[in-house]
């Protein structure tokens, strides 16, 4: 590219907006911010303020600089007197501003170099930003792509047309990613930054357990069923508040499957490591938390509505259930229902346990065997 052929880049508007699926509006005031680019390079300075115009139709070009009017020119390229100011603007005045307008035909090699780079650069954004406008519809949605590079805090991952990231803090702990592979992403957001606009994917948020329920319970579609609430700990466990709408659906079988397959489809895409508890949801606070703490067996609960806590009595044989490993089971309680709560031994420890005993059982046992019951009547 020895000289910038404007005639040429004129011709050319159509042919380039076609071809990187670009507004032809875009396209020309890409090609006039490198005329004002090449212009600065061989004519004037890089600190100057430049505008460019291109008719599309005969290729001519038309640069206007600033110059600020001053008493004595100190710079050429960003001052003007007043005296040549005036043969432009005959009411120019000191500290105002007038446009010096030239009519560049051809540029150097050097400044056609730089005009080429700053198409490039320009159209390479212009086309992301039209693909980022395209993915900003998908917000909330899953998408399948392909692992492209494995960073030590980022994945990256090739969606057709983009590129995404799954953060270190969206990835399911434990989860190996294989460069080539297929993997379900959840479009959390587009981020707008210096370095342009970015895809961020998530793997590990709760919208995500979510979305892959909703592509496994058909009843979610028609409102029979529903999801009430989701407490996640990506790769450990999962809780989930269900509730139905129609008199005599069960929620929890409906969302578990005839022998667990539904359930077992979304803890293969998340990883078997991952559990997830599937309870039923109650506007009674006291069911809904009884609920959240299975598979613990709770004897009593005291609500304080004001501060939103709750004392949790169970058995001394039930405590290490109900806080679980790590504190894990009580905290997505917690999550899940909304209340701070705090689990207690059941004083005296004797009357603890007929408490628990008069209540029907509702250990992981009873529950499959209920649900292999419901199958059974089904089929």
């Amino acid at each position: 590219m020895q000289d910038l052929n404007l005639k040429q880049l004129a011709l050319g508007i159509k042919q380039i907006a076609d071809e990187k699926n670009l507004p032809e509006e875009t396209v020309h005031d890409i090609i006039e911010q490198a005329i004002a680019a090449a212009f600065r390079r061989d004519f004037g300075d890089r600190e100057q303020e430049v505008r460019a115009e291109l008719n599309p139709k005969t290729g001519e070009a038309t640069v206007y600089t600033t110059k600020e009017v001053v008493e004595a020119v100190g710079d050429e390229f960003v001052e003007i007197s007043l005296e040549d100011a005036k043969k432009i603007d005959p009411n120019a005045e000191i500290e105002g501003t007038v446009e010096v307008v030239s009519h560049p035909t051809t540029f150097g090699r050097v400044a056609a170099q730089t005009a080429k780079q700053v198409i490039l650069q320009k159209l390479r954004e212009a086309e992301r930003e039209v693909v980022m406008e395209e993915y900003e519809d998908k917000i909330g949605t899953v998408i399948v792509g392909t692992v492209q590079r494995v960073e030590p805090r980022v994945v990256r991952v090739e969606l057709g047309k983009a590129v995404g990231i799954i953060p270190q803090s969206e990835q399911i702990p434990g989860e190996y990613y294989n460069i080539g592979s297929r993997v379900k992403v959840f479009l959390k957001d587009v981020e707008r930054g210096n370095r342009g606009p970015q895809l961020i994917l998530s793997r590990s948020n709760e919208a995500f357990v979510e979305y892959l329920f909703r592509q496994e319970v058909p009843e979610m579609e028609n409102g029979a069923v529903e999801i009430k609430a989701i407490a996640r700990e990506a790769g450990k466990r999962t809780k989930i508040a269900v509730s139905s709408t129609v008199p005599g659906v069960d929620p929890v079988g409906t969302f578990v499957g005839g022998h667990g397959t539904r359930v077992q489809a979304v803890m293969n895409e998340i990883g078997d490591q991952e559990k997830i508890d599937i309870v039923t949801f109650s506007e009674d606070p006291v069911d809904f938390i009884t609920n959240a703490l299975s598979p613990a067996e709770v004897s009593k609960i005291d609500i304080n509505e004001a501060d939103k806590r709750a004392r949790v009595d169970v058995a001394e044989d039930q405590l290490s259930i109900a806080i679980g490993r790590g504190g894990q089971n009580v905290r997505l309680a917690s999550r899940l229902t909304g209340y701070e709560l705090d689990i207690e031994a059941g004083k005296g420890g004797s009357s603890a346990a007929p408490a628990a005993s008069q209540r029907p059982k509702k250990n992981v046992e009873d529950s499959l065997l209920n649900a292999i019951e419901e199958t059974q009547d089904k089929e």
